[in-house]
């Protein structure tokens, strides 16, 4: 049984930082593409950012690039997300994603349909 597990969420200020970690059990994490997405009330889900099962490739939607930045550790099952320079716009909740497979260039990871795992989801919330 697949287990995706998010924490790190909370409550933080404008220009503050968290980080987000997504542990992950029961599925072959070393060969899959890693993701996070967020869900603001009465919005729907949208991509955040992911990861090559490798490391070495990653992508951001663009609202957060420059402030976020993915990465993995194979041998902890572990995918985190750093964020800094928190805004109100961020304020969502961030749910951990994975497809399984090495497949990276022909896929659309940006597409909530690219995944077969999903977590409970963690929430963050900016305050100004």
């Amino acid at each position: 049984q697949v287990q995706l597990v998010e924490s790190g969420g909370g409550l933080v200020q404008v220009g503050g930082s968290l980080r987000l970690t997504c542990a992950a059990s029961g599925l072959p994490f070393e060969s899959a593409v890693m993701a996070w997405f967020r869900q603001a009330p009465g919005k729907e889900r949208e991509f955040v950012s992911a990861i090559r099962w490798s490391g070495d490739s990653t992508a951001y939607a663009d609202s957060v690039k420059g402030r976020f930045t993915i990465s993995r550790d194979n041998a902890k099952n572990t995918v985190f997300l750093q964020m800094n320079n928190l805004k109100p716009e961020d304020t969502a909740v961030y749910y951990c994603a994975a497809r399984r497979g090495t497949a990276w260039a022909t896929i659309s990871y940006s597409r909530v349909g690219e995944y077969h795992y999903w977590g409970q989801g963690t929430q963050v919330t900016v305050s100004s």
